[in-house]
């Protein structure tokens, strides 16, 4: 697992969770994470939910990694997503310019 890269989580209980790794400590089995979203059902289709509603933005949280089945690096399409609804910051789709 890299520092600095978004991973998707498969949690034991089934949700699925997208969040950035900060640090990892595989003594305590656990990673520090940041900005995690749950994927969710919503109107449109499935959407990015904040995973804890009353964490303090400013710490990063641990993710127990006994508690997950499975991850793996996020899908770019997902990803851009995910920096969307992390930053605010719209990021344009990838284009080949033809001249």
């Amino acid at each position: 697992m890299e520092i600095g890269k978004v991973y998707t989580f498969k949690l034991n209980s089934g949700e699925e969770m997208i969040a950035k790794v900060m640090d990892t400590d595989p003594g305590n089995n656990h990673v520090t994470i940041q900005d995690p979203v749950s994927v969710a059902p919503g109107p449109q289709g499935m959407g990015l939910v904040p995973s804890m509603f009353t964490a303090d933005p400013d710490k990063n949280p641990w993710l127990n990694m006994s508690s997950v089945a499975i991850y793996s690096l996020t899908d770019e399409s997902v990803l851009m997503k995910y920096i969307e609804a992390t930053t605010g910051i719209k990021v344009p789709e990838k284009r080949i310019l033809v001249g």
